[in-house]
């Protein structure tokens, strides 16, 4: 914190904003009791601030600062209600929710049935992973393709979206999948039914993962709604990292 230099008695509230975020900030309550004497200073707790763009409280990541919107349950991570797996937030190997959770198979059969009035089939060909199947998985890959080309498709055990249950691909886990007719309708209507595609084109950068046309997360139709609407991420809308720890 810079040095603040009293002029004459009073109270004040000084607004420090961070140089490398100016998302996040904290408000300090400066009191002078006589002209030239010390200030006395409070530091408040950060400040929420309201982001244009995505019209929530946020902050920046909690690995560096406290968030009133992040809340660790049972080592699960969610912001605002929203269950968070990625490079950033993991989830423990102890969860198993046994399968794709209920509200999630229901809103992709309506899904389904949607998109077979257009004529197109939908078919879940990989949903829930085990912390251990996808740890496994993962090996593989590495051992495959090395693991920097893994991690750009591949997540490390316990930071699968679909260890949570909430997270399917769809009809070809693969880049043929991409510009089919499926794949945009995908794109263009999964929000109708609480999807977001997870991980969109020209975002690897932020999501951490290349473009997967058919990656789909359930969650919810309002939430999926906001998020469509906002054109951003989920780590955009939430302002979260994905990296992961080395």
């Amino acid at each position: 914190m810079g040095r603040i230099t009293p002029v004459s008695a009073g109270s004040c509230t000084v607004t420090v904003t961070s140089a490398n975020n100016p998302q996040v900030r904290a408000e300090v309550s400066v009191t002078v009791t006589a002209a030239g004497q010390t200030a006395a200073l409070t530091t408040a707790s950060p400040a929420a601030v309201t982001s244009a763009a995505a019209s929530a409280e946020t902050v920046t990541s909690a690995a560096t600062s406290t968030r009133d919107d992040i809340e660790v349950i049972d080592g699960l991570t969610y912001v605002h209600g929203i269950l968070i797996a990625n490079k950033t937030y993991a989830l423990p190997a102890s969860y198993n929710p046994g399968g794709i959770l209920p509200e999630a198979q229901d809103a992709f059969d309506k899904m389904a049935a949607a998109a077979a009035e257009d004529g197109l089939t939908f078919t879940i060909v990989s949903g829930f992973r085990s912390y251990d199947f996808q740890k496994q998985l993962y090996t593989n890959y590495c051992n495959r393709d090395g693991k920097e080309a893994a991690d750009r498709y591949s997540a490390r055990a316990g930071h699968s979206e679909h260890q949570t249950g909430l997270a399917m691909d769809i009809n070809c886990a693969g880049a043929a999948f991409n510009d089919t007719p499926e794949a945009k309708w995908i794109a263009a209507n999964c929000w109708k039914y609480g999807f977001i595609l997870r991980y969109p084109q020209d975002k690897e950068d932020v999501t951490g993962y290349m473009y997967e046309s058919w990656h789909v997360r359930y969650l919810g139709e309002e939430w999926a709604k906001t998020i469509y609407d906002s054109g951003l991420t989920l780590e955009e809308y939430f302002h979260i990292d994905s990296k992961y720890a080395e």
